[in-house]
């Protein structure tokens, strides 16, 4: 037996995964065990979890792997620094601490980690080579183009290559300052939502403006070549040596300062949205039509940051030469833990790879999951109200029927997904069909912005049957997005005429409203038997009872907290918001017959979690 433990630490989304002769066994953020929405601390509990569930004790692992090269990393900021000075000597004196303290003795904390138990060797990767083998090794290909893109690694922003067999091959790379997804970031930072987590939001946005910057972004902010490779006017930006994204400059080019958090969103945000979106889908597109000359392969592999954006994904896949795009659920910088462990067993040892049908990543249900008894322990010791079901059958029947009713659920099912997506495992669901239940979701439960859209589940063998996607096309990881069918839209009547900004809510678009964008779009996940199991059954039933075979999958968790882990985070999280029903595995509580439903917790337990 060969068990290799993968860490990514101190950046953004900590992480750790473990794989045992190939096969990954468990991944998870640190965030789901300290509660800290993309903590980027030392990830501790998610090394003890992985260690735990694989019953394995620190001496037993065989390489211990870091996702990238602290020390190249540190030569660049340095360098950055030194090319900059004086200007960046705030940013410099804020940076350095954590660098003497933690991550310039990265062997140090990681054998402290593991009780000074682990006495082999420490493997470090590059970064873009973490994501990179991420997006490859669990897809299930044999070969395949690779793309990765993000904010930036060591040096690089960008790079592509391709992968065949059991080895990966990177072959070109665009560097530092010059950051597709630090643009992106900038944006996000300017219309006044937080970096690294409010890009989500930018690209929900972004169909309820217009483009009319993105001639001005083209033209000052990013040289695009034909190939894909760009250039920044790094004039425009701070980033490098500030402590804020965009410079004075770039103010004056968008008449006049960054939003402030939490200030009404304006015309200006809107349309600022939708034009970087339009560049940043442009960029994707021109690079993946690259890589695919380059390469010839017809299939691709994407990673990094960039590589949620689901819309420039979906444009790939429609609009790009490439037959099959697979990307990586964790494809953040958490994914780099599975990166690197993956990189060791197949690229450093030489292992095979076996692809099938399914890529392995086991529908990225890579987290804990807790037993009846120790469900029932939680609730009794609670003294909450509670029925157990008899059985699957009954208990998808019971909830068909109460989200049919258009209650609210909160469903916890079996292990925790690893990255940003709630998969069916810890999600809020809703009926798609009723027109109030974006508004509920989202002011009432979410407690976040009203434009925010709902993501569908959908069966995936009547996927085509609502949205403009081949027969049984696969969209398990909720990572692309298409346009809901013609058939399916509603006639407006002239509804919509005249709807600007976020009055476009107001329309009724299509047979199942509350999963369709202002634009008609949805961002997808399809659901199988072979993946989602008990999921899949309850929206099967659902679709019996309803004839509809979606319900609204959004992730179970408030604005400002990471998605619940245990069975006391979705209980207190049920608790105080607006939710009807929840789901523990076979337990069924609903919140009327809770002893202190009338009490309202909202603000003590917002107060817990800084809001993004």
């Amino acid at each position: 037996m060969t068990a290799i433990l993968g860490i990514s630490a101190f950046y953004h989304d900590s992480a750790a995964a473990l794989v045992v002769d190939g096969r990954i066994v468990a991944a998870a953020q640190e965030e789901r065990f300290t509660r800290k929405k993309h903590d980027f601390a030392f990830p501790q509990q998610a090394v003890e979890y992985c260690l735990a569930e694989a019953g394995l004790r620190p001496e037993q692992l065989d390489y211990v792997g870091f996702y990238d090269k602290p020390l190249l990393k540190f030569e660049r900021l340095l360098e950055t620094y030194l090319a900059y000075a004086p200007a960046g000597f705030r940013s410099f004196l804020k940076a350095m601490p954590l660098w003497l303290k933690q991550k310039l003795h990265l062997p140090r904390e990681m054998s402290k980690s593991l009780d000074g138990a682990y006495k082999r060797r420490f493997v470090f990767t590059e970064h873009h080579e973490s994501h990179a083998a991420s997006a490859f090794f669990p897809s299930p290909f044999e070969e395949a183009a690779i793309l990765t893109l993000d904010g930036v690694g060591e040096w690089a922003t960008t790079s592509f290559g391709y992968g065949r067999g059991n080895k990966i091959h990177l072959t070109h790379e665009i560097h530092f300052p010059h950051s597709l997804g630090l643009l992106y970031s900038a944006l996000t930072y300017f219309t006044g939502f937080r970096v690294n987590s409010g890009e989500y939001k930018l690209m929900g946005l972004a169909p309820y403006g217009e483009p009319k910057y993105a001639e001005l972004i083209r033209e000052k902010l990013i040289d695009i070549k034909d190939d894909g490779s760009f250039r920044l006017d790094m004039s425009y930006f701070n980033y490098p040596q500030g402590l804020t994204m965009t410079s004075r400059k770039f103010d004056r080019l968008f008449g006049g300062p960054p939003r402030k958090s939490e200030s009404p969103i304006t015309q200006r945000e809107m349309d600022i949205a939708a034009s970087i979106q339009l560049v940043t889908e442009e960029v994707m597109l021109r690079i993946a039509r690259h890589v695919h000359a380059e390469t010839g392969m017809s299939n691709l592999c994407l990673a990094g940051g960039v590589a949620l954006n689901c819309v420039g994904n979906g444009r790939i896949l429609r609009e790009g030469p490439f037959e099959n795009v697979w990307i990586q659920p964790a494809a953040g910088d958490a994914g780099g833990a599975l990166g690197v462990a993956l990189f060791i067993w197949h690229q450093l040892l030489d292992k095979p790879r076996e692809c099938g049908p399914l890529d392995s990543q086991s529908g990225s249900l890579l987290g804990p999951q807790f037993s009846d008894d120790e469900i029932r322990q939680f609730l009794d010791e609670t003294g909450a109200v509670y029925c157990r079901s008899d059985g699957d059958d009954d208990l998808c029947d019971r909830v068909a029927e109460l989200l049919a009713d258009e209650k609210v659920v909160g469903w916890m099912q079996g292990r925790m997904e690893f990255g940003p997506r709630a998969l069916g495992a810890r999600s809020i669901l809703g009926d798609a069909r009723s027109r109030k239940m974006q508004s509920v979701m989202n002011l009432k439960i979410k407690f976040r912005e009203s434009f925010r859209p709902f993501a569908p589940s959908i069966l995936e063998e009547r996927v085509d049957e609502y949205f403009e996607m081949r027969p049984h096309e696969q969209s398990p990881y909720m990572l692309m997005v298409a346009d809901v069918q013609e058939s399916k839209r509603a006639d407006l009547n002239g509804e919509a005429s005249g709807l600007i900004g976020l009055d476009k809510l107001k329309a009724c678009r299509s047979e199942v409203p509350a999963i369709t964008h202002v634009d008609y779009s949805a961002r997808v996940q399809t659901v199988d038997p072979e993946r989602h199991g008990q999921y899949y059954r309850l929206i099967k039933r659902f679709a019996e009872k309803t004839g509809c075979p979606i319900l609204i999958n959004t992730s179970f968790n408030v604005r400002g907290e990471p998605i619940v882990c245990t069975p006391a985070d979705a209980y207190r999280c049920f608790m105080a918001t607006d939710m009807d029903v929840l789901v523990l595995e076979n337990f069924v509580l609903l919140k009327k017959e809770q002893p202190d439903a009338e009490t309202n917790r909202r603000d003590e337990y917002l107060a817990q979690f800084q809001l993004d």
